[in-house]
């Protein structure tokens, strides 16, 4: 399916976070050489990082024009990933700066790197669902609706959009050796999800302590779907992107067919654990929209781009694999390749 990044030089940024530790276990197994830009690696994927063979790993603040620019310009890299962003509804109401400067600053950065670039490249940037204005569409918002944010992260992330559509048409349209995609996800789940205030992570940490996990929220409706999910469609779109320009400087959803409460999500997880328990807390820390839902027709209708999993399966492999790996002992970098060969497998694109 993705056999045109075997050989091929692949940046990923953020490659140390979760989406990015599955794309690079991916990319390698595909055949790529990959390097990952990053500012940090927390404690749980050190072993993870022991065990991929990455071409180079930089451990830089992306806000570090100069060190951003002087790692592309060496690399010539065949395709970008950016991934790197500060990605917590929570923690942007308690930094801004950082939550800016980070998703903001950074990516302009990336643009200014590639604009210098005199070799062909495909530069995928990972925004978020959060970029459109959220009126609680109950159709999906489409590729072509408002941005906008109530809140600091999903402002950033409307910026972003802004800024690297301005950029292109700026200083990008004339540079035939470039070519820009955006990718726009739901709520990503899976295996190896570490963060704080993040509803996964936060049942696993308080069920294998044998402890109830408080739930907030737990009416909201997300676009569940699991890490893979997603990271297929960005190939997807950078494999057709490297091999034409019609898609040149368009943006995809990638969710699932389906949406689902926080609740619903909690319920069909503690299914698959043993002693699990969960209480709802009703008083919101911050901020946060009752309905977000996406309309992907049009990664559908012209990528040919599907989910394979459903909600049960992501909830199950979810859950296996933090207890393979918690309770049974398992290395990460195994449970990641195994699962990736099972999606493969599974796969209802081609």
């Amino acid at each position: 399916m993705f056999k045109n990044f075997k050989n091929k030089k692949v940046l990923v940024t953020g490659h140390t976070g979760f989406k990015g530790s599955w794309l690079c276990v991916w990319l390698i197994m595909l055949g790529a050489n990959v390097v990952g830009l990053s500012n940090n690696l927390i404690p749980e994927r050190r072993n993870l990082f022991k065990n991929l063979k990455l071409k180079k790993n930089f451990k830089i603040d992306l806000c570090n024009t100069k060190k951003v620019s002087n790692i592309i310009k060496e690399f010539k890299p065949d395709f970008i990933f950016h991934l790197a962003a500060q990605s917590l509804v929570s923690k942007s109401y308690n930094d801004p700066l950082l939550t800016f400067n980070t998703n903001l600053i950074g990516t302009l950065n990336i643009l200014l790197a590639i604009r210098n670039l005199n070799t062909k490249c495909t530069t995928i940037f990972i925004t978020s669902d959060k970029c459109y204005k959220n009126i609680e569409k109950k159709t999906g918002y489409k590729e072509n609706d408002a941005f906008g944010g109530d809140d600091i992260y999903s402002a950033s992330k409307a910026s972003t959009e802004i800024l690297i559509n301005s950029f292109c048409k700026s200083f990008l349209y004339k540079k035939n050796n470039l070519r820009i995609g955006i990718g726009r996800a739901g709520n990503v789940i899976g295996g190896d999800d570490w963060s704080l205030d993040r509803v996964v992570p936060d049942c696993v940490r308080a069920w294998y302590n044998n402890k109830s996990v408080t739930i907030r929220n737990p009416k909201s409706t997300r676009p569940w779907q699991h890490v893979l999910e997603p990271l297929s469609g960005y190939l997807l779109l950078a494999k057709k992107l490297s091999k034409s320009s019609r898609f040149n400087y368009e943006a995809f959803n990638f969710g699932p067919k389906y949406d689902n409460t926080v609740l619903d999500l909690v319920k069909k997880m503690s299914l698959c654990w043993d002693n699990k328990k969960y209480k709802i807390n009703n008083n919101k820390k911050f901020k946060e929209a009752q309905l977000l839902k996406l309309n992907c027709f049009k990664a559908k209708s012209l990528l040919n781009w599907q989910p394979t999993l459903n909600f049960n399966e992501t909830a199950k492999i979810t859950i296996d694999y933090y207890k393979e790996l918690l309770i049974n002992k398992k290395n990460n970098f195994i449970l990641m390749k195994s699962q990736i060969v099972y999606f493969q497998k599974r796969l209802k694109f081609k």
